[in-house]
Order: C-alpha cells, then structure tokens, then sequence
C-alpha cells in the first residue's frame, strides 16, 4: 500500500498521507514522496493547485517517534532537519501554485509546520492543533515557532507550546489559525470546490503574490528553520527529552523534575 496517495482531478493534486495506523505519522519515506510529489507538482502544467489531507481520522502526529528512537544516540536532529522537515516546508511556500491544507484530524507537531506552511486551511469540525514538540521536551521546528506566532500571536503561541494543550477547530478559526472550519463529512467536497476554482485562476499571479508574502511575511523562514534545528541539536541530546520519549511511549505523565 502507498504511503502517499495521489490523485489528480480537475488540474487539482490530491496528496494524501496514507499511514493510518500510525496516525500519519511522518517517517522518512513518507517525507521523501512528499518531497518528490511536490517537485513534481511544481513542474507540471497539469497541476494548478495541491490539496494536502490524510487518511483515516488523522491528518498527522507529526514525527515517527519510533523512527526518532532508532537513530539512538548518534541521531543528529539538526541534520534530520536540514533533510526533511525545512526543504519541505521551503518546497511549500516557493511552489508558485496554491497549497491547501484538508486537516481531517488531529495535527501535531512537525504536521503543524506542515499545515501552516500552507497558503490556505480548511479544517473538519473534529480537528484539532496541538503543538507537541514540549510534551516530549523538544523545541518548535518545522517553522512552528515563525508561523504559529505569526498567525495566533505571540502569548497565545507560547501558552499552547508550554501547556501542549490541544486547539479546537472553532477556536483555530476565531484565532485565524484556519480558513474554514467545515462539517468533516463535506471537508473534502468544500476543499475540492475551493481548490477547483484556485485551479482556474491565473496561475502566475498567484505565484507573484506567494513571492511577495514570503518577502513581506517570511523573509527569514529559511533561517528561522535553521535556527530551529540548531536548538532542537541541543534540546534532543538531553535528559528531559529521553524521559519525554520514554513517558510518550509508556503512556504516563513525564517527570521532567525529581522531587523529594
């Protein structure tokens, strides 16, 4: 079975994350066929638009954690960066085409990054925001700490990464964190109908407009990402990050601080 599902209907490419029994979770292949999907995507006259969603009840839980633990000691989280997550999210803000997020489901961590590199969000009623990457004493990266901010502003950012609570669809709408928020069984029919009429617009205004958001927006993105990985260097090497990994996976509540 594909761990990337592709369709292309009506000028639209429809990316869907297909590792349903993992929550989507993003490993290294799947990353990759992202990755070529959207170069491809790029180069096509046949694609106007890309619709990214996922399959089953998630969009994404972000990171393959258990991927994460194979690496061991040795793992480099700033190189693991500078191949996945940051040409990735760079891939979706210079593709000269609209990007649409069809969050299904629950969003986390790097998935977040994902989303909101989008140009546009359209959430079901059921989906949810979390940002994650404290929960298991891991810095922001996949630009969650520029965009995050950016869109829902600096205290609200800051409470939402340190508490790890998750953020309702109706709140992530009044917030501007999403475009839509829609019945979740119509989500993929109202994102179509939106991504269609992208579709039929002029292309290469929407392009010149992406560059000029991205100046006037982002004009540090790829150094905000580099930063971040740098950070997550020295936050993945530490103790508090190998007993947040150990409490995720044994399902209990992290002691991040001893006490007598």
């Amino acid at each position: 079975m594909p761990i990337l599902l592709s369709a292309l209907q009506n000028s639209v490419l429809t990316l869907t994350l297909n590792r349903p029994e993992r929550a989507n979770a993003f490993n290294a292949e799947l990353i990759g066929e992202l990755q070529r999907s959207l170069r491809g995507a790029a180069r096509d006259p046949a694609v106007r638009a890309v619709v990214l969603t996922g399959a089953g009840r998630a969009f994404s839980a972000g990171q393959d954690i258990e991927e994460m633990r194979a690496g061991g000691d040795e793992l480099s989280f700033l190189e693991h960066l500078r191949r996945t997550y940051n040409p990735l999210v760079v891939q979706i803000r210079q593709i000269e085409k609209p990007v649409v997020a069809a969050v299904n489901g629950a969003c986390a961590g790097a998935a977040l990054g994902i989303a909101l590199a989008c140009d546009l969000r359209i959430a079901a009623e059921t989906a949810s925001f979390v940002v994650g990457f404290n929960g298991i004493a891991l810095v922001p990266d996949s630009a969650v700490s520029l965009f995050l901010p950016a869109l829902i502003g600096l205290g609200r950012a800051s409470e939402f990464t340190f508490t790890n609570a998750p953020i309702p669809a109706a709140q992530a709408l009044e917030w501007g964190l999403v475009n839509r928020v829609v019945p979740g069984d119509t989500l993929m029919d109202e994102t179509n109908e939106l991504a269609v009429r992208l579709a039929q617009g002029p292309l290469g205004a929407y392009g010149l407009t992406k560059r000029a958001f991205n100046r006037a927006v982002l004009p540090n993105l790829e150094e905000a990402l580099e930063c971040e990985g740098q950070l997550q260097e020295v936050a993945g090497h530490t103790e508090e990050h190998r007993e947040g990994v150990a409490a995720f996976l044994e399902k209990r509540r992290a002691r991040f601080v001893q006490t007598l």
